[in-house]
């Protein structure tokens, strides 16, 4: 039952292009992004808290509804509601536009399952400086709750493609000069080795699989290089969040090394 329901708000969520963001955070980083933003709903406490979101969304026009708290609850999935939502349009753009912003630093997300693995990649490639992240049409919709709570506001930063087809991305990334990175633990060529011999210097797009089976031996034969992140303690491995921040860190530094292809890039 539950999974129906996931799916039936997914399809709402698809055919009305909207989703909710909750939580002050978010709706702050919703309303620096011109027209992500179409209403938000707040209850009182949050508005004497946080006097900042009413007026930037005054600044924008766009309308404030100061509402009761079962009503922030109604229009939430939360154990403990954050006092205020707001409904956004959704922001992804197409793969052509993406690549017409010559990335340097990308992620791609195939058959990755868990909202919340989805909401912290995108974070973390926020977080490193990446120019996008990319889903295939097989992982989680990056607008399902969990995913946007977990993106902690990242998702109105960094561009989003949604519902690619894995093969033909590769392609065309690798087409725009990107090299094509899977990371698996059964990779051949071990991340820190990578970056010393300067493998990690120029443009990248980081290939992750699913969290429980990672990358099939097809999507892995898909990448230029498989590469695997040490473990130099005893845990089995880390978990997808974990190695992509890794992975795309790796990359975000040696890229701004001498040499690397952002060396001398001023950083925001």
């Amino acid at each position: 039952m539950r999974q129906a329901s996931h799916l039936s708000k997914r399809a709402v969520r698809a055919r009305r292009r909207e989703f909710l963001a909750e939580g002050p955070p978010s709706v702050r980083e919703a309303l620096q992004r011109a027209g992500a933003v179409r209403e938000v709903f707040a209850t009182a406490s949050i508005e004497a808290r946080h006097p900042e979101l009413r007026a930037a969304a005054g600044a924008q026009g766009v309308s404030w509804h100061s509402v009761a708290d079962d009503v922030v609850a109604a229009l939430t999935d939360t154990v403990t509601p954050q006092g205020v939502v707001a409904r956004c349009a959704f922001v992804d753009v197409t793969a052509a536009a993406l690549l017409a912003r010559v990335p340097r630093l990308l992620a791609l997300l195939h058959e990755v399952r868990d909202p919340g693995n989805a909401g912290t990649v995108l974070r973390c490639a926020d977080a490193a400086g990446a120019d996008g992240l990319l889903l295939s049409g097989s992982s989680v919709d990056p607008y399902n709750s969990k995913a946007v709570r977990a993106s902690a506001g990242s998702l109105f930063h960094l561009p989003l493609v949604t519902g690619v087809a894995l093969e033909a991305t590769v392609s065309a990334l690798r087409d725009n000069g990107l090299r094509v990175l899977a990371a698996d633990a059964g990779g051949d060529v071990d991340l820190a080795v990578a970056s010393d011999r300067g493998a990690l210097r120029g443009p990248a797009v980081w290939l992750f699989g699913n969290e429980a089976r990672g990358l099939s031996e097809e999507s892995r034969s898909l990448a230029d290089s498989v590469v695997r992140v040490p473990l130099y303690g005893r845990a089995e491995s880390l978990n997808l969040a974990s190695a992509a921040a890794v992975c795309l860190y790796a990359s975000a530094w040696a890229q701004r090394r001498p040499g690397g292809c952002r060396a001398g890039r001023p950083e925001q």
